[in-house]
């Protein structure tokens, strides 16, 4: 899995997996013009749509119905070191009987960008100076 990142000027950056495009800036309180999310919304949206999609296969592999499906996805600010320490999944499946409700929270749990942030991946940084071709 890669996705490239590309400086388009300012605080604004495009990124690219897949033929995929997605524009990231801060806004103008940052020094930024508003163009996109910002890189914590990012890590949200990510968040979100991963609960989502294991919330959808379960209604899927139980024969209940998706329509109004929603999840929204809050963080708060942490200090030292700045981060966000803490989320707050909610799922909305409207019509879900009682009876689906802990194996719907299994499910969304066992969500990749979840079990990624509950447990800390290595993260290797690289920087180099580019070479005049």
């Amino acid at each position: 899995m890669e996705v490239k990142i590309q400086h388009l000027g300012n605080v604004k950056f495009a990124a690219i997996a897949r033929g995929h495009r997605v524009v990231c800036d801060q806004p103008p309180a940052n020094g930024g013009a508003d163009a996109g999310m910002t890189p914590p919304e990012f890590l949200l949206v990510s968040l979100g749509t991963c609960a989502g999609f294991y919330a959808a296969q379960y209604l899927k592999l139980h024969g209940l119905p998706a329509d109004g499906l929603e999840i929204d996805v809050s963080a708060e600010k942490a200090k030292a070191p700045a981060r966000l320490g803490t989320f707050r999944i909610e799922v909305t499946a409207p019509g879900l009987d009682e009876r689906h409700e802990a194996g719907m929270l299994r499910a969304v749990q066992a969500c990749l960008i979840h079990n990624t942030l509950l447990n800390a991946p290595a993260i290797e940084t690289v920087v180099r100076s580019a070479v005049p071709a």
